[in-house]
């Protein structure tokens, strides 16, 4: 069973105890389209309303332009799930999306070798 410090969302030997899609309340679908590479950021408004604490984690997470794929990777939790939390976010004017903003060719070569380094180094 989890320590006490742990928390009933995370279990040492077992991982979460919670299903992703619990988090979300079963929801599949965000009100706000986005994708993977949109930017989101904190507005600095206070949420009204009840916020789980994924939802808390991810307007942590949008202090700066921070994109939905970065989050949902800092959240341990699936793309669709983490697209939900944000879109919630974005309902009661907590974050705002922005869609990612590419170079005139995104297939240039300089583009996708920086990309390529920044991964490396994250190894």
């Amino acid at each position: 069973m989890s320590a006490p410090q742990d928390g009933p969302w995370l279990d040492g030997a077992a991982g979460r105890l919670v299903r992703p899609y619990t988090v979300s309340n079963g929801r599949t679908r965000p009100t706000t389209s986005m994708d993977l590479l949109s930017l989101v950021m904190a507005t600095g408004a206070t949420p009204l309303g009840y916020l789980g604490p994924e939802h808390s984690q991810a307007l942590e997470r949008c202090a700066q332009p921070t994109s939905v794929a970065e989050i949902a990777g800092h959240l341990g939790l699936p793309a669709a799930v983490t697209k939900v939390l944000l879109s919630d976010l974005v309902d009661c004017g907590a974050v705002t999306t922005k869609p990612p903003t590419f170079h005139d060719n995104p297939t240039d070569r300089s583009l996708l070798e920086a990309v390529l380094d920044g991964l490396r180094r994250q190894l």
